[in-house]
């Protein structure tokens, strides 16, 4: 689930300073940072969002299927049938959902399922649609097995901003998980491409990251530069925020509700089956009649396939009525604001281990107020 982003996943301003891998610390270049300072610019006119407790429409809690060493995209035998996982996405399973999902293909493929072959997808999270979906396009007869659909499932709920977040902790991934996120990322930044307009619910919007540390270039950690276009910072003239800093933006948005019914549609059309089901062991996919099965049951591989390393991190969100006239998104410290056709996203929190789904009314008083203090503040 996509909810709070940059600060959360960097665990102290000092590591952040000291830890970051060559392409974590990528920087604007100095030019381009110059420039736009050197120029007098007219302010930015924003609308402010009306940040108000009875504005609240409802509140949403997910928990995102976090590995400190990074999602799994792996093979194996299991009885008389092919494996292939796909799991364990953190906070980032609708980012790159579509780039593991052609990763798993070339697993099926390669493990000597050619075209036409059965395949059985477990899940129906935008993880599991995804995979579907990129294997029916490579010719295979897909049914998806899941206990949940949507509207049902974490990825309903998630805030689905295009952003790497919370993929592993920084100390613990290698130089092959690297290789293997950035082709997930590239693959999936340019599949979502194609899905932008109203039927998906992709849009693509301005996104301001507010900082007050004077070097911050708005990459995420593990962010490519090139999935960025057209990061600036703000010179002091333009910047309506009482930020020091701040980063705009073009990043892709989705809207998980349309987006879901949009993938399951699809997925039906192609001739893809859904059967309900719960799966108590792994033994139990031997009844299944198709000879190869892509697990991308999220936080479920837990218990159904024995992963203890997974962890839930809980996220919260409160939603506002909608304001048409808000057309960007903002983040900075651990909160983020996302503008929605069903409601504008308040966020977020980051509850690592937390496994409840119930609001926790402290957590939604500490987003409200800094969100308030972020939009009375504007200037202009």
């Amino acid at each position: 689930m996509s909810l709070s982003r940059r600060k959360l996943i960097r665990w102290s301003a000092a590591a952040a300073a000291g830890a970051i891998a060559s392409r974590c610390a990528s920087r604007l270049p100095a030019g381009a940072a110059a420039s736009g300072a050197e120029r007098a610019v007219p302010m930015r006119r924003l609308a402010r969002v009306d940040v108000a407790p009875e504005r609240i429409i409802r509140r949403t809690v997910g928990l995102r299927p976090f590995r400190p060493t990074g999602f799994v995209v792996r093979a194996e035998r299991l009885l008389d049938k092919l494996l292939v996982h796909d799991y364990g996405h953190g906070g980032a399973g609708v980012t790159l959902s579509w780039g593991t999902a052609e990763l798993a293909a070339d697993l099926v493929r390669g493990g000597g399922r050619p075209a036409g072959s059965r395949i059985a997808v477990l899940g129906c999270g935008a993880v599991g649609l995804a995979a579907a979906r990129v294997l029916q396009d490579r010719g295979y007869a897909v049914t998806i097995y899941a206990r949940e659909l949507p509207p049902g499932t974490t990825s309903s709920v998630a805030g689905a901003m295009w952003y790497p977040s919370f993929v592993c902790d920084r100390t613990r991934h290698t130089p092959e998980f690297d290789a293997q996120l950035a082709s997930a990322q590239k693959l999936a930044h340019r599949r979502f491409q194609t899905l932008v307009g109203a039927d998906y619910a992709v849009r693509w919007r301005e996104l301001f990251v507010l900082s007050d540390d004077a070097a911050f270039d708005g990459l995420p950690d593990f962010g490519l530069p090139e999935l960025y276009p057209g990061r600036r910072v703000l010179a002091p003239s333009e910047n309506p925020f009482t930020a020091r800093r701040v980063v705009v933006e073009d990043l892709l948005f989705i809207e998980p509700p349309t987006y879901l019914r949009a993938l399951m549609r699809d997925f039906r059309l192609a001739g893809g089956r859904i059967v309900v089901r719960d799966f108590a062991s792994p033994g139990q996919l031997g009844e299944l009649e198709e000879p190869a099965v892509v697990n991308c049951t999220g936080l479920g591989a837990r218990e159904l396939f024995g992963d203890r390393e997974l962890l839930p991190i809980k996220g919260q969100l409160a939603v506002l009525l909608p304001q048409p006239e808000v057309d960007y998104a903002t983040e900075g410290g651990n909160l983020y604001m996302f503008p929605r056709s069903d409601g504008i996203l308040l966020g977020g929190t980051f509850e690592k281990g937390v496994e409840t789904l119930d609001v926790d009314p402290e957590a939604e008083q500490r987003i409200l107020a800094g969100q308030r203090a972020i939009f009375e503040g504007m200037k202009g």
